[in-house]
């Protein structure tokens, strides 16, 4: 298993905001984050948001397992959050990591995202992660594809009408980069 070493923390300054380690205190930011995305877009194949009781779980629990776990923070709050986790259960896949990028809905477009991908993907390689996965949900609908192949990942193929939400069949688009 790659080492735990600790995120490298990015201050951006006036370019963007801070990006740092999760702490226990950003859950329920980090739930309202999440909450539209699951309830009114195919971007989360979730059906119901989970509370910040449950995302404190699930993030504890990658962080448990060596998994980096990171925030942007603004004098707002937080303003988005990224994390990497186990891309399969199997150990021949223990140095490829998949990874979910959420940033605010008020506050997109504004670097964010980038930031926090940036610092993700940095963080990864540092612990000794090889490679990134992402899939991309609904890739027809959203801007996540584009954003992806801008960071280095390439499209390496689809899952057509795996996913099934607000009735409609929905595919996904699978990408990756390496991290070295």
């Amino acid at each position: 298993m790659p080492t735990n070493r600790a995120a490298t923390r990015t201050d951006m300054g006036d370019a963007g905001p801070a990006i740092r380690d999760w702490a226990l205190a950003d859950a329920a930011a980090c739930a309202a984050i999440y909450a539209p995305y699951v309830a009114r877009t195919t971007i989360s194949f979730e059906l119901e948001p989970p509370g910040a009781d449950e995302i404190a779980r699930r993030f504890d629990a990658l962080r448990a397992a060596g998994y980096p776990v990171l925030v942007a923070a603004s004098g707002a709050g937080v303003a988005g959050y990224a994390y990497a986790g186990s891309f399969r259960a199997r150990p021949a896949y223990r140095h490829t990591v998949e990874h979910s990028v959420y940033v605010d809905p008020g506050v997109q477009r504004g670097g964010i995202g980038r930031a926090l991908l940036e610092a993700l993907v940095a963080t990864c390689a540092a612990r000794g992660f090889r490679r990134m996965v992402g899939v991309i949900s609904d890739p027809g609908q959203s801007h996540s594809l584009a954003f992806h192949l801008r960071h280095g990942f390439r499209e390496v193929g689809t899952l057509h009408g795996i996913g099934h939400k607000f009735g409609r069949d929905l595919d996904v688009v699978m990408v990756e980069r390496p991290l070295d």
